[in-house]
């Protein structure tokens, strides 16, 4: 999924237009206000909702991997670059959930 360049919605922080809404993560709250009706996006929330909220709602015990990788990657690389390095692995992991979606099983 690409975003058009310079499209760009503050979360997580003052002021910001998208955060945390009656227990959704702003992950959750960012596809709910958008819109955004993707089975691959709605297994990636669960997993991020897992990782930042940790309330066990969802059965997503690739959460706490997910938690370690941002938060290791964010301890050793610079905004822009985490920022490349993010949507790379949330590229590769919607890329995952959708073609295991769609073959009904995980992709080889």
């Amino acid at each position: 999924m690409r975003w058009p360049r310079g499209a760009t919605t503050r979360f997580d922080m003052r002021g910001a237009e998208l955060s945390h809404r009656g227990g959704d993560c702003s992950f959750e709250t960012f596809l709910r206000t958008y819109e955004l009706a993707d089975d691959a996006l709605e297994d990636i929330a669960r997993t991020v909702h897992e990782a930042d909220i940790g309330d066990e709602r969802f059965d997503a015990p690739e959460a706490a991997g997910l938690d370690v990788l941002t938060r290791g990657l964010s301890l050793t690389l610079g905004d822009d670059e985490l920022l490349r390095t993010g949507n790379r692995l949330f590229d590769g992991r919607y890329e995952y959930r959708r073609r295991a979606n769609r073959l009904g099983r995980i992709p080889a």
